[in-house]
This record gives C-alpha cells, structure tokens and sequence, in this order.
C-alpha cells in the first residue's frame, strides 16, 4: 500500500480544462485521503456538446488508472447529468461499476446524496451556467423531487479561456448572498468548474444560508461511500469545514 491514500484513494474524471477541481478537491479531502485524476477530453464544438460526449467516454478515460488501486471513481462534472438524465446516469453508473468493480459517483448523484442526508427539500442554485443548461439543471433536481425556490449566479466579468471556469469569486459571493434571503433550506453552488471556496468561507463568517458546492457534495459522498462509519453527516460537514487551515495554505493568506 502507498504511503499516501490509506484511508481511501479517489480515482477522479475532470473535464479537459476544468482548473478548479484538483485545487478543491485537495483542500477538502479528509486526512489520509488521497486521489489521482485524468482527463475528460472532447472536440465538440459547444460546451452541451462536450459535456454529453464526456460520458460516452468514461468507460475509456477511467482506463487510464490502470491497476491503480482507487476504491472509488468520481465524475467531477455535473453538467452532463443534467444533460443525459436521471435514465442514462443510473445506466452509465451501473457499466463503470461492472467494468471496474468499485462504486462510481457522478458529481449530480453525489449532490443528491447530500440533499438526501440533510433530509431537504427546497433549494437555491447558484449557477455559472447559460440560460439553456441552467434549464436543464432545474429539470434534474425536479426529477429527484427536490423544489427549486430560487436561481442566481454570478455574471461573466472576462473574455478568458472558459466562460465558466473564468468566473470571478466576487461575482459567486454576491450571489449566494442574495440567495441567501430566498426561502430554500439550502444553497446548492453548481458546476465543479466555478471557484467556490472562499465563497463558502466568507459566507459562514457573514452567517450566511448553508450551501454546499458540487466539489463539496462530490467529495463528501466518495467518503461516505467508501468510509460511512469514518465520515460525518453532511450537516456536521458543511458546519465544521475542517479544510480552513489547508485553504489558507491554497489561498497563501
């Protein structure tokens, strides 16, 4: 066994220029937890095409681990269930369990989970998404039978390499402080390509709605999955945010 990943080793899939899910997957693993990560790659033309060509490659792109000895496979990109639908996720999720013989989460499913723990019903979207996915995404969490309350998100300030990855903090700060005024139970921030962190961290010192991110959500329900007696409630996790001290090392604060 490798001295590093003893608790759990997370085999991750992140779409091709996603930059934001290795740094906050890091921050928030537990201690002892470790991942590898490859990548989700496509040529498609538009980000809904990309994102539905991503899942008819997984089975592919997870061959990259080869013998790794990963305990669990995790599709960090939520986008393409919303896209496929509750029918082709389960599907896909039932081949790559086949085929590799360990639990497969998809960043939606996760997230699901963790709505489910914390025993919720209406919820808040905070999305860096077009109008069309953001649609999309609506219909998934219905599907699951979850109320969407409310919808924010923070506006596209640059011309930079990806609409969504290029999304500034402030920007998803000041949505989720508007959200935070809604009738929901919770904030859900979508799309593991946004930059959530410091947003998350600055809401619990303004005492702000609880919210979660799909990074979050997706992180949480691979430890629950593989260490359920080891990993807390998603409520105690959300509330203890034990990655502080390693945030700040991220950060350089």
């Amino acid at each position: 066994m490798s001295d590093y990943g003893k608790k759990g080793l997370i085999g991750v899939l992140t779409p091709q220029a996603n930059t934001t899910v290795e740094p906050e997957f890091w921050t928030l693993l537990p201690t002892g937890w470790s991942l590898i990560n490859t990548r989700l790659t496509s040529k498609k033309k538009t980000i809904e095409s990309r994102l539905v060509d991503y899942t008819k490659n997984f089975q592919k792109t997870a061959e990259q681990f080869a013998n790794a000895p990963v305990n669990i496979i995790a599709s960090a990109c939520t986008g393409a269930s919303y896209l496929i639908g509750e029918k082709s996720e389960l599907e896909i999720k039932s081949e790559m369990e086949n085929r590799y013989k360990v639990p497969f989460l998809t960043a939606a499913l996760a997230t699901v989970n963790a709505l489910k723990d914390l025993n919720v019903k209406k919820i808040s979207l905070l999305s860096p998404y077009p109008e069309t996915l953001t649609k999309a995404s609506v219909d998934y969490w219905q599907g699951h039978n979850f109320e969407v309350v409310s919808i924010s998100g923070p506006k596209l300030e640059t011309e930079e390499f990806h609409p969504i990855y290029a999304m500034p903090g402030g920007g998803v700060l000041q949505a989720y402080r508007e959200l935070s005024h809604s009738a929901s139970d919770v904030v859900v921030m979508m799309g593991t390509g946004m930059s959530t962190l410091t947003s998350l961290y600055q809401g619990q010192k303004e005492n702000l709605k609880a919210a979660f991110s799909c990074n979050s959500a997706l992180v949480w329900s691979c430890c629950k999955k593989h260490a359920p007696s080891e990993t807390p409630s998603m409520e105690t996790w959300i509330n203890s945010m034990n990655w502080k001290k390693k945030y700040d090392l991220l950060i350089g604060s």
